[in-house]
């Protein structure tokens, strides 16, 4: 069996849907965790030039079951809590 780190999120994958997440950059390892109504993203890149910001949006378009193309960053392009739309 495949081991994800991230939980099933296509519920979440309708337009419109508006994600707020909180991210971890520099972390040991990609993954996703939920803890209540608000989504944990901790990533490996280092939060400069955008390269965090593609990696979170990279994996939070996996556990949707989406193109990542069709998120955007509408919130929080350099904090550490961001909202992603789905499109």
């Amino acid at each position: 069996r495949v081991h994800m780190d991230y939980p099933d999120l296509r519920h979440l994958a309708r337009a419109g849907t508006q994600i707020a997440i909180r991210v971890t950059p520099k972390a040991s390892r990609d993954r996703v965790v939920a803890e209540g109504d608000r989504l944990r993203v901790y990533v490996t890149t280092v939060p400069e030039d955008g390269k965090a910001n593609a990696a979170v949006q990279k994996l939070l378009a996996k556990a949707l079951g989406v193109a990542k193309s069709r998120l955007t960053l509408i919130r929080g392009h350099t904090a550490r809590d961001k909202v992603f739309q789905v499109d």
